[in-house]
């Protein structure tokens, strides 16, 4: 919640706004920064006042250098009220900043780190805020905070591969599409006329690409609004469980991209469990974490089936055998560790090996995309050139 104050301190009158979970403990606050309030009032929420973040408001590689400086001060004998504070000053993202300054506050109020974490639920998620809990039980904070960079480290590099490999395709696809627009609003319209005054009958592509050039022209609007449609229709559908798991099944049915995205979510998964059962969170636990960590909903459904199925005192695997999204590597592998008692290893190994993978997948797609799609785009450019030549050659040839 966010407070309106009015006060003084030793430099005179003062007002602002704070943030804080209650009025007291707004006051509180105040007052430790040598404020004496006069006057505080919450502010009301609206679409106005209200922050609006997409996904998390921290960088991935900003969590990842923060949590490394965490565990080197920790490991160093700092405190972690000095080691918050010390790093809120460092940290280059705002929205991290703010809120290691509230928990640091909430700190030297007696609260445990996990505790002041947990209030800031858009940065710290619940894979976060459960290891490190399980880490203040164990004491071993050091390692927890380790565990916890490297596990955002791998993410950030699995999910730059296939951003990288993803944004090719896209970029040379909105680049074609911008291409075809300017050459059927602008160019193909100086022809028209020309192709009037022939009077013979037009070759079949061309009247397409003329035909194309008027519709362009006349319902511009329209096709920006079926554009905007589809970008709202797949934001509603992703928010739905039914409709997103139909969404997620499509996607990981997609030829050549679908494998690569499916062994990416394996890999997320397998990742994320392996890192919450080596901080001792437990399993009924750590499967529902993964379940909201996934965000693949068609993976979600067999996690959620291995939950109940575990509760029911049957094994972790049996629902993940049964579903075409678990190669056989993935069950087995799970099994083996569920026998062995070796759970949080074998997903660790199952992890590096899909992640390898991701990389060696992104790596062949680019390669095999990239002439594609220069041919692809200059199929397109070329036909609505040869449209424009092939009457233009029956002309000179009328005129001769």
């Amino acid at each position: 919640m966010k407070f309106k104050y009015v006060g003084r301190n030793p430099k005179g009158k003062k007002s602002g706004t704070v943030n804080a979970a209650s009025k007291r403990e707004a006051m509180v606050k105040l007052r430790g920064e040598g404020i004496r309030v006069i006057d505080i009032n919450e502010i009301p929420e609206t679409w106005l006042t209200k922050d609006i973040d997409i996904g998390n408001p921290v960088k991935l590689e900003h969590m990842v250098i923060y949590l490394r400086q965490f565990a080197t001060l920790i490991k160093a004998g700092v405190t972690i009220v000095d080691a918050t504070k010390i790093l809120a000053m460092q940290t280059e993202s705002k929205k991290l900043k703010s809120a290691l300054k509230d928990i640091e506050f909430d700190l030297r109020q007696g609260e445990p780190f996990s505790d002041a974490a947990e209030k800031h639920k858009r940065i710290f998620v619940p894979m976060f805020i459960n290891m490190v809990r399980a880490g203040e039980a164990g004491g071993n904070m050091e390692e927890t905070l380790e565990r916890l960079a490297e596990y955002f480290e791998k993410q950030h590099h699995t999910r730059q591969k296939i951003q990288s490999a993803l944004a090719y395709p896209i970029v040379v696809g909105i680049v074609a599409v911008a291409v075809v627009i300017f050459l059927l609003v602008s160019v193909v319209p100086t022809f028209v006329g020309m192709f009037a005054d022939f009077g013979a009958e037009l070759p079949a592509i061309t009247q397409f690409v003329l035909n194309a050039s008027e519709f362009t022209q006349r319902f511009w609007w329209l096709m920006l609004l079926v554009v905007i449609a589809i970008v709202v229709s797949l934001k509603i559908v992703q928010q739905r469980k039914e409709s997103k798991f139909y969404l997620d099944t499509l996607v990981l049915r997609i030829p050549i991209f679908g494998a690569m995205l499916q062994k990416a979510v394996l890999a997320r998964m397998t990742r994320t469990l392996s890192s919450l059962f080596a901080s001792g969170v437990p399993i009924l636990q750590a499967l529902s974490i993964v379940d909201k960590v996934v965000e693949n909903e068609v993976i979600s459904r067999v996690i959620r089936e291995s939950r109940d199925s575990l509760i029911r005192g049957q094994s972790l695997t049996g629902p993940m055998k049964e579903h075409w999204a678990f190669p056989p590597l993935t069950t087995q592998m799970i099994a083996i560790g569920e026998e062995t008692g070796s759970l949080d290893s074998m997903l660790e190994k199952v992890a590096e090996f899909y992640e390898k993978e991701v990389e060696n997948s992104t790596d062949k797609l680019k390669s095999l995309i990239e002439p594609l799609m220069i041919v692809f785009l200059a199929g397109i450019v070329g036909v609505i050139v040869l449209a424009i030549m092939v009457p233009m050659f029956d002309m000179f040839n009328h005129i001769q």
